[in-house]
């Protein structure tokens, strides 16, 4: 597995799915998300979404697949360990 070529597709994911977030942030529809989910597991949500920033979305948006990038080099590498091929 190419370390590299993993990273990639994990920052993708991570970004996207954050990006997706911030839409759902941006058209009003988080918090009902949110609670959703919350409610599914028997919870009450004891947090309410913060109106939409811009800047705030882009941070998010780099910063996680900033993580995501690191999480799919990682993932790679114990890939070829465990599995014996580079």
């Amino acid at each position: 597995m190419k370390e590299h070529t993993t990273a990639l597709i994990f920052a993708i994911f991570f970004g996207l799915w954050h990006a997706f977030w911030s839409l759902l942030v941006l058209l009003g529809f988080a918090q009902v998300i949110l609670d959703f989910i919350y409610g599914i597991h028997f919870l009450n949500n004891p947090f309410t979404v913060a109106s939409f920033n811009l800047v705030t979305a882009l941070t998010l948006i780099v910063f996680t697949s900033a993580v995501g990038y690191v999480a799919g080099w990682v993932f790679a590498i114990i890939w070829n360990k465990t599995h014996g091929r580079k």
